[in-house]
């Protein structure tokens, strides 16, 4: 058993099933710890990654550091193992939203989807905010193959390395108005959230849920932040 996994099964599972079932998102606490956080950005900085701004495609201001040449060790040994924690929970949401298919038990069984699937580009990335910086609303969900949840997480220390900067999600239910949810991440944690639906049982049964995510505008100092996603785009 790695590190990672011991870390991971000291976790209560059933109360993160749960929050992501009620809430689409489940934040668990210090997982990555302060030292591993702030180490992260030093051994994901370098020739592995590609620099994409997000004025480049209309999604805010800063920059994206995109894993293109592979995600670095550290990583992909938290990918795979939180990917493992969270397929039954994918499985489950599929059957209500009518998906007949089901994500294989093994991450990269269902990279091998994603490639016969045309999907091998990145999605992946570090984020890099500095004053005035922000990412607009958006969803990951490109492509045939898509993971209903994801991982983020912020790689330095809200109300000291940077001020503003908050990650934000908006819910909508059919004939509702929108719902906003502020996660209060701090250095260390993680947050499971969905990529963009997920299924809600209500009074008469289960509806989709659409959901999106962005960031607030930093308004000191420098915002480091971390996603992963499961899946690749086109």
């Amino acid at each position: 058993m790695t590190p990672v996994d011991a870390t991971l099964d000291d976790l209560n599972w059933a109360h993160i099933r749960l929050q992501l079932d009620m809430e689409g998102y489940a934040i668990l606490s210090g997982v990555l710890g302060v030292d591993v956080a702030r180490n992260l950005p030093l051994q994901t900085t370098g020739s592995g990654t590609s620099r994409v701004a997000l004025e480049s495609c209309d999604l805010g201001q800063g920059d994206l550091h995109y894993f293109s040449a592979g995600m670095p060790a550290p990583l992909a040994q938290w990918r795979a193992a939180l990917y493992r924690r969270l397929v039954s929970i994918a499985n489950d949401w599929k059957e209500p939203m009518g998906g007949h298919h089901r994500f294989p038990a093994e991450l990269e069984d269902f990279l091998w989807l994603n490639r016969e699937a045309g999907q091998t580009r990145a999605q992946s990335h570090m984020n890099r905010l500095g004053v005035e910086g922000y990412m607009s609303l958006h969803q990951r969900n490109h492509g045939e193959q898509v993971f209903p949840m994801q991982v983020v997480a912020v790689l330095s220390e809200p109300g000291v390395d940077f001020q503003g900067g908050e990650f934000v999600m908006t819910e909508q239910r059919p004939r509702m108005q929108s719902r906003p949810m502020v996660l209060p991440l701090k250095l260390g944690d993680v947050a499971i959230i969905a990529t963009a639906e997920r299924p809600f049982r209500g009074a008469k049964g289960y509806y989709r849920v659409n959901i999106k995510h962005a960031i607030s505008r930093v308004t000191k100092g420098e915002r480091i932040g971390l996603e992963l996603s499961f899946h690749d785009a086109p």
